[in-house]
Protein backbone atom coordinates (compact mmCIF):
# COMPACT_ATOMS: atom_id res chain seq x y z
CA UNK A 1 0.00 0.00 0.00
CA UNK A 2 2.96 2.36 0.51
CA UNK A 3 3.37 4.70 -2.49
CA UNK A 4 6.73 4.24 -4.23
CA UNK A 5 8.40 5.67 -7.31
CA UNK A 6 8.95 3.05 -10.02
CA UNK A 7 9.99 3.79 -13.61
CA UNK A 8 9.32 7.51 -13.06
CA UNK A 9 5.74 6.84 -11.91
CA UNK A 10 4.01 6.69 -8.51
CA UNK A 11 2.59 3.26 -7.78
CA UNK A 12 2.38 0.65 -4.99
CA UNK A 13 4.54 -2.49 -4.55
CA UNK A 14 1.67 -4.89 -5.31
CA UNK A 15 1.25 -3.30 -8.75
CA UNK A 16 5.00 -3.65 -9.41
CA UNK A 17 4.91 -7.32 -8.36
CA UNK A 18 1.93 -8.08 -10.59
CA UNK A 19 3.58 -6.43 -13.60
CA UNK A 20 6.74 -8.44 -12.87
CA UNK A 21 4.75 -11.68 -12.98
CA UNK A 22 3.18 -10.67 -16.29
CA UNK A 23 6.57 -9.82 -17.77
CA UNK A 24 8.17 -13.07 -16.54
CA UNK A 25 5.43 -15.51 -17.56
CA UNK A 26 4.32 -13.58 -20.64
CA UNK A 27 2.29 -15.69 -23.04
CA UNK A 28 1.83 -18.57 -20.58
CA UNK A 29 -0.81 -16.79 -18.46
CA UNK A 30 -3.63 -16.95 -21.08
CA UNK A 31 -3.02 -20.70 -21.41
CA UNK A 32 -3.10 -21.14 -17.62
CA UNK A 33 -6.27 -19.05 -17.42
CA UNK A 34 -7.86 -21.17 -20.15
CA UNK A 35 -7.17 -24.33 -18.14
CA UNK A 36 -8.59 -22.75 -14.97
CA UNK A 37 -11.80 -21.50 -16.59
CA UNK A 38 -12.46 -24.83 -18.36
CA UNK A 39 -11.74 -26.75 -15.13
CA UNK A 40 -14.12 -24.53 -13.15
CA UNK A 41 -16.92 -25.06 -15.69
CA UNK A 42 -16.50 -28.85 -15.59
CA UNK A 43 -16.20 -29.06 -11.80
CA UNK A 44 -19.21 -26.76 -11.33
CA UNK A 45 -21.36 -29.00 -13.54
CA UNK A 46 -20.22 -32.14 -11.67
CA UNK A 47 -20.91 -30.54 -8.28
CA UNK A 48 -24.37 -29.29 -9.33
CA UNK A 49 -25.30 -32.78 -10.54
CA UNK A 50 -23.78 -34.99 -7.83
CA UNK A 51 -23.65 -32.66 -4.75
CA UNK A 52 -20.63 -34.45 -3.16
CA UNK A 53 -20.37 -34.24 0.63
CA UNK A 54 -16.72 -33.13 0.45
CA UNK A 55 -17.95 -29.93 -1.18
CA UNK A 56 -21.29 -29.31 0.50
CA UNK A 57 -19.85 -29.78 4.00
CA UNK A 58 -17.00 -27.31 3.40
CA UNK A 59 -18.04 -23.65 3.55
CA UNK A 60 -15.14 -22.55 1.33
CA UNK A 61 -15.60 -25.24 -1.35
CA UNK A 62 -19.38 -24.97 -1.28
CA UNK A 63 -19.22 -21.20 -1.83
CA UNK A 64 -16.66 -21.57 -4.62
CA UNK A 65 -18.07 -24.58 -6.51
CA UNK A 66 -21.76 -24.98 -5.64
CA UNK A 67 -23.02 -21.77 -7.27
CA UNK A 68 -26.52 -20.90 -8.51
CA UNK A 69 -27.77 -22.14 -11.94
CA UNK A 70 -27.22 -18.64 -13.40
CA UNK A 71 -23.57 -18.51 -12.38
CA UNK A 72 -23.11 -22.11 -13.53
CA UNK A 73 -24.27 -21.05 -17.01
CA UNK A 74 -21.96 -18.00 -16.89
CA UNK A 75 -18.99 -20.27 -16.10
CA UNK A 76 -19.88 -22.58 -19.00
CA UNK A 77 -20.05 -19.66 -21.43
CA UNK A 78 -16.79 -18.32 -20.00
CA UNK A 79 -15.17 -21.69 -20.76
CA UNK A 80 -16.56 -21.75 -24.31
CA UNK A 81 -15.40 -18.18 -25.01
CA UNK A 82 -11.91 -18.69 -23.57
CA UNK A 83 -11.28 -21.91 -25.55
CA UNK A 84 -12.42 -20.19 -28.75
CA UNK A 85 -10.22 -17.15 -28.06
CA UNK A 86 -7.18 -19.20 -27.02
CA UNK A 87 -7.24 -21.49 -30.05
CA UNK A 88 -8.73 -18.89 -32.44
CA UNK A 89 -11.63 -21.08 -33.49
CA UNK A 90 -15.17 -19.87 -34.10
CA UNK A 91 -16.81 -16.61 -35.19
CA UNK A 92 -14.58 -13.54 -35.53
CA UNK A 93 -16.87 -11.35 -33.33
CA UNK A 94 -16.08 -13.65 -30.38
CA UNK A 95 -12.37 -14.34 -30.89
CA UNK A 96 -11.12 -11.01 -32.27
CA UNK A 97 -8.53 -8.87 -30.52
CA UNK A 98 -11.25 -6.33 -29.67
CA UNK A 99 -13.57 -8.81 -27.89
CA UNK A 100 -12.71 -12.27 -26.50
CA UNK A 101 -9.09 -11.97 -27.57
CA UNK A 102 -8.78 -8.67 -25.69
CA UNK A 103 -10.25 -10.12 -22.49
CA UNK A 104 -8.01 -13.21 -22.66
CA UNK A 105 -4.72 -11.66 -23.75
CA UNK A 106 -4.87 -8.14 -22.28
CA UNK A 107 -7.24 -8.10 -19.31
CA UNK A 108 -6.99 -11.54 -17.70
CA UNK A 109 -3.14 -11.57 -17.39
CA UNK A 110 -3.37 -8.33 -15.39
CA UNK A 111 -6.19 -9.61 -13.16
CA UNK A 112 -4.51 -13.00 -12.72
CA UNK A 113 -1.29 -11.52 -11.35
CA UNK A 114 -3.07 -8.87 -9.24
CA UNK A 115 -5.43 -11.48 -7.73
CA UNK A 116 -2.56 -13.75 -6.67
CA UNK A 117 -0.62 -11.06 -4.82
CA UNK A 118 -3.64 -9.13 -3.56
CA UNK A 119 -5.27 -12.33 -2.30
CA UNK A 120 -2.16 -13.64 -0.56
CA UNK A 121 -1.18 -10.29 1.00
CA UNK A 122 -4.67 -9.05 1.86
CA UNK A 123 -4.62 -10.50 5.42
CA UNK A 124 -1.61 -8.27 6.17
CA UNK A 125 -3.72 -5.27 5.22
CA UNK A 126 -6.94 -6.32 6.94
CA UNK A 127 -5.90 -8.26 10.05
CA UNK A 128 -3.26 -6.15 11.80
CA UNK A 129 -5.12 -2.95 12.64
CA UNK A 130 -4.28 -0.66 9.72
CA UNK A 131 -7.93 -0.14 8.77
CA UNK A 132 -8.98 0.33 12.41
CA UNK A 133 -6.30 2.98 12.92
CA UNK A 134 -6.82 4.99 9.73
CA UNK A 135 -10.56 4.33 9.86
CA UNK A 136 -10.75 6.09 13.22
CA UNK A 137 -8.65 9.03 12.02
CA UNK A 138 -10.70 9.46 8.83
CA UNK A 139 -14.16 8.96 10.32
CA UNK A 140 -14.51 12.73 10.80
CA UNK A 141 -14.26 13.11 7.01
CA UNK A 142 -15.81 9.95 5.56
CA UNK A 143 -18.92 9.76 7.78
CA UNK A 144 -20.21 13.36 7.40
CA UNK A 145 -19.29 13.73 3.72
CA UNK A 146 -20.00 10.26 2.31
CA UNK A 147 -21.91 8.52 5.15
CA UNK A 148 -19.31 5.74 5.11
CA UNK A 149 -16.91 4.30 7.70
CA UNK A 150 -13.48 5.90 7.86
CA UNK A 151 -11.83 2.62 6.81
CA UNK A 152 -13.40 2.97 3.33
CA UNK A 153 -10.84 5.69 2.54
CA UNK A 154 -8.15 2.98 2.53
CA UNK A 155 -10.08 1.06 -0.14
CA UNK A 156 -10.08 4.15 -2.33
CA UNK A 157 -6.36 4.69 -1.75
CA UNK A 158 -5.59 1.10 -2.81
CA UNK A 159 -7.52 1.62 -6.06
CA UNK A 160 -6.12 5.09 -6.69
CA UNK A 161 -2.47 4.09 -6.33
CA UNK A 162 -2.70 0.51 -7.56
CA UNK A 163 -5.68 -1.12 -9.22
CA UNK A 164 -9.48 -0.91 -8.92
CA UNK A 165 -9.70 -4.68 -8.55
CA UNK A 166 -7.67 -4.48 -5.30
CA UNK A 167 -10.25 -2.07 -3.85
CA UNK A 168 -13.12 -4.38 -4.82
CA UNK A 169 -11.34 -7.39 -3.32
CA UNK A 170 -10.83 -5.47 -0.05
CA UNK A 171 -14.46 -4.32 0.01
CA UNK A 172 -15.79 -7.81 -0.67
CA UNK A 173 -13.72 -9.43 2.10
CA UNK A 174 -14.78 -6.77 4.60
CA UNK A 175 -18.43 -7.18 3.61
CA UNK A 176 -18.15 -10.95 4.09
CA UNK A 177 -16.70 -10.42 7.58
CA UNK A 178 -19.40 -7.94 8.77
CA UNK A 179 -17.31 -4.76 8.58
CA UNK A 180 -19.54 -3.17 5.92
CA UNK A 181 -23.33 -3.19 5.60
CA UNK A 182 -25.06 -3.93 2.29
CA UNK A 183 -25.37 -0.21 1.54
CA UNK A 184 -21.78 0.58 2.50
CA UNK A 185 -20.34 -2.30 0.43
CA UNK A 186 -22.44 -1.36 -2.61
CA UNK A 187 -21.50 2.33 -2.36
CA UNK A 188 -17.79 1.67 -1.83
CA UNK A 189 -17.66 -0.91 -4.63
CA UNK A 190 -19.36 1.39 -7.16
CA UNK A 191 -18.03 4.78 -6.05
CA UNK A 192 -14.61 4.26 -4.48
CA UNK A 193 -12.95 1.62 -6.70
CA UNK A 194 -11.21 4.51 -8.42
CA UNK A 195 -9.15 4.23 -11.57
CA UNK A 196 -5.40 4.19 -10.86
CA UNK A 197 -3.21 7.16 -11.71
CA UNK A 198 -1.21 4.93 -14.05
CA UNK A 199 -4.22 3.92 -16.14
CA UNK A 200 -5.49 7.49 -16.18
CA UNK A 201 -2.21 8.45 -17.85
CA UNK A 202 -2.76 5.68 -20.44
CA UNK A 203 -6.24 7.07 -21.20
CA UNK A 204 -5.14 10.69 -21.62
CA UNK A 205 -2.21 9.52 -23.79
CA UNK A 206 -4.61 7.64 -26.07
CA UNK A 207 -6.41 10.91 -26.90
CA UNK A 208 -3.04 12.69 -27.40
CA UNK A 209 -3.46 15.17 -24.53
CA UNK A 210 -0.57 14.06 -22.28
CA UNK A 211 0.45 17.69 -21.77
CA UNK A 212 -2.90 18.24 -19.99
CA UNK A 213 -2.51 15.37 -17.50
CA UNK A 214 -2.45 17.56 -14.37
CA UNK A 215 -5.66 19.50 -15.16
CA UNK A 216 -7.14 16.24 -16.46
CA UNK A 217 -6.53 14.40 -13.18
CA UNK A 218 -7.71 17.36 -11.09
CA UNK A 219 -10.94 17.25 -13.12
CA UNK A 220 -11.26 13.48 -12.61
CA UNK A 221 -10.79 13.81 -8.83
CA UNK A 222 -13.27 16.68 -8.51
CA UNK A 223 -15.94 14.95 -10.61
CA UNK A 224 -15.35 11.66 -8.77
CA UNK A 225 -15.80 13.27 -5.34
CA UNK A 226 -19.02 15.02 -6.42
CA UNK A 227 -20.38 11.74 -7.85
CA UNK A 228 -19.43 9.87 -4.65
CA UNK A 229 -21.46 12.41 -2.62
CA UNK A 230 -24.56 12.57 -4.87
CA UNK A 231 -25.05 9.14 -6.52
CA UNK A 232 -25.28 7.07 -3.27
CA UNK A 233 -28.15 9.31 -2.16
CA UNK A 234 -30.19 8.22 -5.22
CA UNK A 235 -31.74 4.85 -6.10
CA UNK A 236 -30.63 2.11 -6.51
CA UNK A 237 -27.83 2.63 -3.95
CA UNK A 238 -30.08 4.53 -1.53
CA UNK A 239 -32.42 1.51 -1.45
CA UNK A 240 -29.73 -0.80 -0.05
CA UNK A 241 -30.29 -1.91 3.53
CA UNK A 242 -28.03 -0.85 6.38
CA UNK A 243 -27.59 -4.41 7.60
CA UNK A 244 -24.71 -6.85 7.48
CA UNK A 245 -24.37 -9.96 5.33
CA UNK A 246 -25.68 -12.11 8.19
CA UNK A 247 -28.86 -9.99 8.44
CA UNK A 248 -27.91 -8.15 11.64
CA UNK A 249 -28.52 -4.40 11.92
CA UNK A 250 -25.70 -1.84 11.58
CA UNK A 251 -23.99 -0.85 14.83
CA UNK A 252 -24.80 2.83 15.24
CA UNK A 253 -22.12 3.52 17.85
CA UNK A 254 -19.36 1.40 16.30
CA UNK A 255 -17.28 4.48 15.43
CA UNK A 256 -17.97 6.61 18.50
CA UNK A 257 -14.89 7.69 20.46
CA UNK A 258 -15.07 7.52 24.29
CA UNK A 259 -14.66 10.88 26.01
CA UNK A 260 -11.55 9.75 27.91
CA UNK A 261 -9.71 9.04 24.62
CA UNK A 262 -8.35 11.22 21.85
CA UNK A 263 -8.93 10.16 18.26
CA UNK A 264 -5.31 8.98 17.87
CA UNK A 265 -5.12 6.94 21.09
CA UNK A 266 -8.52 5.32 20.44
CA UNK A 267 -7.57 4.36 16.89
CA UNK A 268 -4.24 2.96 18.07
CA UNK A 269 -5.98 0.93 20.78
CA UNK A 270 -8.47 -0.55 18.29
CA UNK A 271 -5.59 -1.40 15.96
CA UNK A 272 -3.75 -3.29 18.73
CA UNK A 273 -6.89 -5.26 19.64
CA UNK A 274 -7.35 -6.26 16.00
CA UNK A 275 -3.70 -7.28 15.65
CA UNK A 276 -3.97 -9.54 18.72
CA UNK A 277 -6.57 -11.65 16.86
CA UNK A 278 -4.55 -11.93 13.64
CA UNK A 279 -3.32 -15.48 14.26
CA UNK A 280 -0.04 -17.06 13.26
CA UNK A 281 1.75 -17.56 9.96
CA UNK A 282 -0.22 -20.74 9.18
CA UNK A 283 -3.56 -18.92 9.55
CA UNK A 284 -2.35 -16.01 7.39
CA UNK A 285 -1.14 -18.36 4.63
CA UNK A 286 -4.41 -20.30 4.77
CA UNK A 287 -6.56 -17.18 4.60
CA UNK A 288 -4.41 -15.62 1.88
CA UNK A 289 -4.49 -18.79 -0.23
CA UNK A 290 -8.28 -18.97 0.03
CA UNK A 291 -8.55 -15.31 -1.04
CA UNK A 292 -6.34 -15.90 -4.08
CA UNK A 293 -8.13 -19.12 -5.09
CA UNK A 294 -11.54 -17.49 -4.64
CA UNK A 295 -10.62 -14.61 -6.95
CA UNK A 296 -8.61 -16.53 -9.58
CA UNK A 297 -10.94 -19.54 -9.84
CA UNK A 298 -14.23 -17.78 -9.03
CA UNK A 299 -14.00 -14.39 -10.72
CA UNK A 300 -11.89 -14.89 -13.87
CA UNK A 301 -14.57 -17.13 -15.52
CA UNK A 302 -17.14 -14.38 -14.84
CA UNK A 303 -14.87 -11.70 -16.31
CA UNK A 304 -14.29 -13.83 -19.42
CA UNK A 305 -18.00 -14.43 -20.01
CA UNK A 306 -19.47 -11.02 -19.16
CA UNK A 307 -16.53 -9.01 -20.51
CA UNK A 308 -16.66 -10.80 -23.87
CA UNK A 309 -20.43 -10.34 -24.25
CA UNK A 310 -20.18 -6.64 -23.35
CA UNK A 311 -17.39 -6.05 -25.87
CA UNK A 312 -19.25 -7.97 -28.61
CA UNK A 313 -22.25 -5.67 -28.06
CA UNK A 314 -19.97 -2.62 -28.16
CA UNK A 315 -18.01 -3.64 -31.26
CA UNK A 316 -20.59 -5.43 -33.41
CA UNK A 317 -23.99 -3.95 -32.61
CA UNK A 318 -25.35 -0.38 -32.71
CA UNK A 319 -26.90 -0.68 -29.24
CA UNK A 320 -24.46 1.72 -27.54
CA UNK A 321 -24.80 4.22 -30.41
CA UNK A 322 -28.57 4.25 -29.91
CA UNK A 323 -28.21 4.52 -26.13
CA UNK A 324 -25.87 7.50 -26.62
CA UNK A 325 -28.31 9.49 -28.78
CA UNK A 326 -30.24 11.00 -25.83
CA UNK A 327 -26.97 12.61 -24.69
CA UNK A 328 -26.60 14.69 -27.89
CA UNK A 329 -28.86 17.56 -26.65
CA UNK A 330 -27.02 17.59 -23.31
CA UNK A 331 -23.62 17.75 -25.03
CA UNK A 332 -24.86 20.57 -27.27
CA UNK A 333 -26.23 22.42 -24.22
CA UNK A 334 -22.79 22.08 -22.60
CA UNK A 335 -21.25 23.48 -25.83
CA UNK A 336 -19.16 20.38 -26.55
CA UNK A 337 -17.98 20.34 -30.21
CA UNK A 338 -18.76 17.29 -32.39
CA UNK A 339 -21.59 16.31 -30.03
CA UNK A 340 -22.90 13.53 -32.30
CA UNK A 341 -19.53 11.75 -32.44
CA UNK A 342 -19.00 12.29 -28.72
CA UNK A 343 -22.41 10.80 -27.85
CA UNK A 344 -21.40 7.45 -29.38
CA UNK A 345 -18.56 7.15 -26.85
CA UNK A 346 -20.58 7.89 -23.71
CA UNK A 347 -22.52 4.68 -23.05
CA UNK A 348 -19.95 2.39 -24.69
CA UNK A 349 -17.82 2.99 -21.59
CA UNK A 350 -20.16 0.58 -19.79
CA UNK A 351 -18.61 -2.23 -21.86
CA UNK A 352 -14.98 -1.20 -21.36
CA UNK A 353 -13.35 1.95 -20.05
CA UNK A 354 -10.73 2.15 -22.79
CA UNK A 355 -13.12 2.01 -25.80
CA UNK A 356 -14.32 5.66 -25.47
CA UNK A 357 -10.76 7.01 -25.65
CA UNK A 358 -10.03 4.79 -28.66
CA UNK A 359 -13.12 6.12 -30.46
CA UNK A 360 -12.35 9.69 -29.36
CA UNK A 361 -8.82 9.67 -30.82
CA UNK A 362 -10.31 10.44 -34.26
CA UNK A 363 -12.22 13.52 -32.99
CA UNK A 364 -10.53 16.83 -33.88
CA UNK A 365 -11.60 19.00 -30.92
CA UNK A 366 -9.18 18.94 -27.96
CA UNK A 367 -12.03 19.93 -25.64
CA UNK A 368 -14.22 17.03 -26.77
CA UNK A 369 -11.38 14.50 -26.43
CA UNK A 370 -10.60 15.90 -22.96
CA UNK A 371 -14.24 15.53 -21.86
CA UNK A 372 -14.58 11.99 -23.24
CA UNK A 373 -11.32 10.83 -21.62
CA UNK A 374 -12.21 12.31 -18.21
CA UNK A 375 -15.77 10.96 -18.39
CA UNK A 376 -14.62 7.42 -19.23
CA UNK A 377 -12.41 7.41 -16.12
CA UNK A 378 -15.05 8.82 -13.73
CA UNK A 379 -17.86 6.50 -14.90
CA UNK A 380 -16.02 3.66 -13.06
CA UNK A 381 -18.51 0.87 -13.89
CA UNK A 382 -17.32 -1.06 -16.94
CA UNK A 383 -18.30 -4.67 -17.51
CA UNK A 384 -14.99 -5.92 -18.89
CA UNK A 385 -13.45 -5.65 -15.39
CA UNK A 386 -15.00 -3.69 -12.49
CA UNK A 387 -18.62 -4.58 -13.35
CA UNK A 388 -17.83 -8.27 -13.79
CA UNK A 389 -15.81 -8.29 -10.54
CA UNK A 390 -18.68 -6.69 -8.61
CA UNK A 391 -21.23 -9.15 -10.02
CA UNK A 392 -18.91 -12.06 -9.28
CA UNK A 393 -18.34 -10.91 -5.69
CA UNK A 394 -20.67 -11.08 -2.68
CA UNK A 395 -21.29 -7.32 -2.85
CA UNK A 396 -25.09 -6.95 -3.27
CA UNK A 397 -25.40 -5.37 -6.74
CA UNK A 398 -26.83 -6.80 -9.96
CA UNK A 399 -26.36 -5.97 -13.65
CA UNK A 400 -29.34 -3.59 -13.88
CA UNK A 401 -28.27 -1.69 -10.74
CA UNK A 402 -24.74 -1.31 -12.10
CA UNK A 403 -26.10 0.12 -15.36
CA UNK A 404 -28.28 2.58 -13.41
CA UNK A 405 -25.27 3.67 -11.31
CA UNK A 406 -23.25 4.06 -14.53
CA UNK A 407 -25.91 6.35 -16.06
CA UNK A 408 -26.25 8.37 -12.85
CA UNK A 409 -22.48 8.84 -12.60
CA UNK A 410 -22.45 9.96 -16.24
CA UNK A 411 -25.22 12.53 -15.68
CA UNK A 412 -23.57 13.88 -12.51
CA UNK A 413 -19.97 14.05 -13.75
CA UNK A 414 -20.53 15.21 -17.35
CA UNK A 415 -21.50 18.85 -16.47
CA UNK A 416 -18.59 19.09 -14.02
CA UNK A 417 -16.10 17.77 -16.58
CA UNK A 418 -17.49 20.02 -19.33
CA UNK A 419 -17.17 23.09 -17.09
CA UNK A 420 -13.60 22.20 -16.14
CA UNK A 421 -12.83 21.49 -19.81
CA UNK A 422 -14.01 24.92 -20.89
CA UNK A 423 -11.88 26.49 -18.15
CA UNK A 424 -8.71 24.42 -18.63
CA UNK A 425 -8.43 23.32 -22.27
Amino acid sequence: MTPISHNDAITIPIAVLSKGVQAYFGDIIPAIATGIVVLMALVTIVVKVSQPKQVTQSHFLNTLLNVSPFWSVVRVFGAIFIVMAQFQIGPEPIISGATGGFVLNDLIPTLFSVFIFAGMLLPLLLNFGLLEFFGTLLTKIMRPVFNLPGRSAVNCMASWLGDGSVGILMTNKQYETNFYTQREAAVIGTSFSAVSITFSLVVISQVKLEHLFVPFYITVCLAGIIAAIIVPKLPPLSWKKDEYIDGSEAKQDSESIPTEHGIFSWGFGLALKRAEKAGGVKQLLSEGSKNAIDMVFGVIPVVMAIGTVALILAEHTPIFTYLGMPFIPLLELLQIPEASAASQTIVVGFADMFIPSILASSIESDLTRFVIAALSVTQLIYMSEVGALLIGSKIPVNFFELFMVFILRTLVTLPVIALMGHLLV
